[in-house]
């Protein structure tokens, strides 16, 4: 049986600050990515988890990027990442680390993506992998990491997940309730599978739970949307909501978000920098 999940029945989850706050609350959320040329990924993925409410938020990414970062928003601690050893000092002070967007599949991509993995679970932290990360973890080189880890979302759309199962995109999207259940049983952790009536199944493996956002519309069929999905995700595991519920309140905030802002604007032109406000405003009812 799959539920149906609705923001209105999740938004109360979303309880008033309290008036003493200080960022230290609200965790520190460290986004990997940007290889070169991929930059827009990463400063998405960033902004979405400053702008959903991580008290702290840090980028390591390609050096070609970090100028142009700080000048876009400079709220975000960004680090220049040539040598990914570098990563081990970020990792360890960090709450959440969210892998993936515009990782590339480089060198620098690979080697990043094995040292901030390995680190991140031997630290038991919580781990957000979407995009690339994702497209890594399918690779016959990191059989290591593809074993259940309890304290990740995996975020993927059809063609990831089919990488993840050894599928093809149209076997994902025959059965999708069947793939959803498939990666989680795989994987562990908790399972956000994109695209229309995204799915997330959550729970103990034995016994799965499987529920359907009721929200979405075909404006987010751009991209970055879900860069901006795995920040959101990322924000709120900072904040101390647990993998299940973070992954049930981003799925459905990010649909939502884009559905008022295409009710605003259209589908047509949707871009995923413009759910900022309208995650801001869900997410403070």
């Amino acid at each position: 049986m799959t539920r149906l999940l609705d923001w209105d029945m999740l938004k109360t989850l979303m309880a008033p600050r309290e008036r003493d706050s200080h960022k230290g609350n609200y965790g520190h959320v460290l986004v990997v990515g940007g290889d070169a040329g991929f930059g827009g990924a990463a400063l998405l993925a960033a902004e979405a988890a400053a702008r959903c409410g991580a008290g702290l938020t840090s980028v390591a990414t390609h050096p070609a990027h970090a100028t142009v970062f700080l000048a876009r928003r400079p709220e975000l601690m960004v680090n220049a990442i040539a040598d990914p050893v570098l990563l081990t000092a970020l990792i360890e002070r960090a709450t959440v680390v969210v892998l993936g967007p515009g990782l590339g599949q480089s060198a620098w991509s690979r080697a990043c993506f094995a040292a901030a993995l390995s680190q991140a679970q031997a630290l038991d932290k919580s781990i957000v992998l979407d995009a690339d990360g994702l497209n890594l973890l399918s690779m016959s080189e990191a059989k290591q990491y593809q074993r259940p880890y309890a304290k990740w979302i995996l975020t993927p759309h059809p063609g990831e997940a089919g990488r993840l199962l050894g599928k093809s995109t149209s076997d994902i999207q025959a059965d999708r309730k069947a793939a959803a259940r498939q990666l989680h049983q795989s994987f562990g952790g908790s399972v956000v599978l994109k695209g229309q009536g995204s799915l997330v199944c959550t729970g103990p493996s034995a016994r799965p739970k499987l529920e359907q956002c009721s929200h979405g519309n075909p404006g987010m069929a751009s991209g970055g949307m879900g860069d901006v999905l795995s920040g959101v995700c990322g924000a709120l595991l900072a904040q101390g909501f647990d993998m299940a519920t973070s992954a049930r309140l981003a799925m459905c905030v990010h649909s939502k978000a884009a559905d008022l802002a295409a009710a605003d604007h259209g589908e047509r032109g949707l871009l995923a920098s413009d759910l900022f406000p309208y995650l801001r405003r869900l997410l403070n009812p």
